[in-house]
C-alpha cells in the first residue's frame, strides 16, 4: 500500500508564502496562530530552534487523511517571497509529468499537452475500456461516452487508440472544468464505483466546512470557497486554475487544482483543493501560509485528502502509515524550502 499520491507540489507552498494577507478580522500574533493550528506551547521551543513539527488536524470520514507540518524560517517574509517570484521552487517536482494554466477561455487546446505517451499504451487501452470501480475516477456518463467509442476502435492500431484516448480524456477534463466553474461544488460529478460511487464533491464541502482554524480570520473566503462561483471572492484575492499530469502509483494522473490567494500586509495564506483526480484518490483539500515570526516566518501547511484505500477493515492501522507517510512527503517539501534559501538541514522534532 503506498500513499506517495498524497505528496504536495512545492509550487503549492511557494504560492501560499508569495501571499501577504489582509486578515478578514485582526491578524492573529504568531503563538496565537500556533495555537489555532494545535501545535502546543511545548513545541514552540522546537520550533524556534528551526525543527520542523507536525500537528494533528482532524479527519471527518473514514476515507480522509489529514495532518499538518510547520517550522520557523530565520529568513524574512520578503526574502522568501523575492525567491519564489523567481521560480525556482517548481523546477524539482520531478513527479509531475506536465502541467499548465487555465483561463478563463479554456478550451480543448488548453490541455494540448496532457495525454497518454507512446510508452503508455496499456494506460490508454485501460482507460478506453474503464469499467466502474477504482481503476480510473469517472462518473457513469463518462463511462457510458466511453463504451460508445469502444465499436469503432475494434481494428484501430496503437497510434489510433492512444490519439483517441488522450483526445477522450481532454473533453472529459475540459467538461469538468467547465461544470466546476459554473456550478462549484455542486458541479463535481460522482465517481462510479462497483456497486455504488465516491463523492468528492462532499468531500470537499465537509473539508472546507472543517478547516476551522485558517477561517476564523477568513471568514469571507471561507463562505467565498464553500459557494464558489456564486459567492462572491473578498478584495485581495486572487485565483488560479491548473491542470497537472503526475505520476502516481508510477501511472499518469490527470488533475485539475482550483487556488485561491488572499494578499495584504501580514502574512500568507492559500487555499487550493484538487476537484478532479484520475485515480488512486479523490480529492485533495491544502491550507498554507507564513507569518512574521519574529525575525523569520513561520510556514505552515495543512492537507486533508480522501481515498476509499483507507476505508474498511483495518482502517486505524491504514490511516496510521497513510498519515505517517504522508507527513513525511509533506516534511520534505518544508526541507526542500529550508535548502534551497541556503540553511543549515532543518531538524525534525520528536
Amino acid at each position: 500500500m503506498s500513499f506517495n499520491k498524497y505528496s504536495i507540489p512545492a509550487r503549492l507552498l511557494a504560492a501560499a508564502l508569495c501571499c501577504q494577507p489582509a486578515f478578514a478580522q485582526e491578524a492573529p500574533s504568531p503563538q496565537q496562530a500556533l495555537q489555532n493550528f494545535g501545535i502546543g506551547s511545548e513545541q514552540i521551543p522546537q520550533l524556534e530552534r528551526g525543527e520542523i513539527v507536525s500537528y494533528d488536524v482532524s479527519e471527518t470520514s473514514q476515507k480522509e487523511l489529514a495532518i499538518g507540518v510547520a517550522m520557523i524560517l530565520p529568513v524574512g517574509l520578503p526574502q522568501i517571497v523575492d525567491y519564489i517570484k523567481k521560480g525556482n521552487l517548481g523546477a524539482t517536482e520531478s513527479d509531475v509529468i506536465a502541467s499548465g494554466p487555465l483561463a478563463d477561455n479554456a478550451d480543448l487546446n488548453s490541455f494540448k499537452k496532457f495525454g497518454f505517451s507512446d510508452k503508455q499504451l496499456d494506460e490508454a487501452k485501460a482507460f478506453l475500456d474503464a469499467e466502474p470501480g477504482d481503476e480510473f475516477n469517472l462518473s457513469k456518463p463518462e463511462l457510458d461516452s466511453l463504451k460508445s467509442l469502444q465499436a469503432g476502435l475494434e481494428n484501430a492500431d496503437d497510434k489510433t487508440l492512444i490519439k483517441t484516448a488522450n483526445q477522450k480524456y481532454r473533453e472529459i477534463l475540459l467538461q469538468r472544468l467547465q461544470a466546476y466553474r459554473k456550478s462549484g461544488l455542486a458541479g463535481i460529478a460522482a465517481y462510479s464505483r462497483d456497486g455504488g460511487s465516491a463523492d468528492p464533491a462532499a468531500e470537499l464541502r465537509s473539508d472546507a466546512v472543517n478547516s476551522k482554524a485558517w477561517a476564523r480570520y477568513f471568514p469571507e473566503l471561507q463562505q467565498a470557497w464553500l459557494n464558489y462561483p456564486a459567492t462572491a471572492l473578498p478584495a485581495n484575492t486572487s485565483e488560479q486554475f491548473l491542470w497537472l499530469n503526475r505520476r502516481i502509483e508510477d501511472r499518469p494522473t490527470a488533475i485539475l487544482t482550483h487556488r485561491v490567494m488572499v494578499t495584504g500586509e501580514t502574512g500568507g495564506i492559500i487555499v487550493s483543493r484538487q476537484f478532479y483526480v484520475g485515480h488512486s484518490y479523490n480529492s485533495s483539500h491544502v491550507v498554507a501560509g507564513g507569518l512574521p515570526y519574529k525575525d523569520g516566518t513561520l510556514v505552515f501547511y495543512s492537507i486533508r485528502s480522501s481515498t476509499d484505500q483507507v476505508a474498511g477493515m483495518g482502517s486505524s492501522l491504514k490511516h496510521s502509515i497513510g498519515r505517517e507517510q504522508m507527513k513525511k512527503e509533506m516534511i520534505k517539501r518544508l526541507q526542500r524550502l529550508n535548502k534551497d534559501l541556503k540553511r543549515k538541514p532543518a531538524a525534525i522534532a520528536d
